[in-house]
């Protein structure tokens, strides 16, 4: 599970980026190679994913291919993994907080 975790911080930091102010293509290409690499891809899927990082560098604008690539990656995580990398807690640890709040502590 901790791969998973790693790989969902990735995404998420890919998809700060582009949503961000700062869309930093050094930032965008290490989060796709550090995805790519963290998910053992083959080599040609390597290439394929160099070569549109390379198209995008160029017509500075980011390839439709890697978006898809980043989307289907974090659609394949387990979701537990994505809400932990993004800081989501479960509602029944939210819920037992509140339950050991009593009205005398207040």
């Amino acid at each position: 599970m901790g791969g998973e975790v790693y790989q969902a911080q990735v995404l998420r930091n890919f998809f700060d980026t582009i949503t961000g102010s700062d869309r930093n293509l050094s930032r965008i290409f290490m989060c796709v190679v550090s995805l790519a690499k963290l998910r053992a891809e083959r080599p040609e899927k390597m290439s394929f994913l160099m070569d549109q990082l390379r198209k995008s560098q160029q017509h500075k604008e980011l390839s439709v291919d890697i978006l898809d690539y980043m989307c289907s990656c974090a659609a394949e995580i387990d979701l537990v993994s994505v809400q932990t990398a993004f800081g989501v807690r479960e509602i029944r640890e939210i819920a037992e907080s509140f339950e050991g709040i009593s009205v005398d502590s207040l």
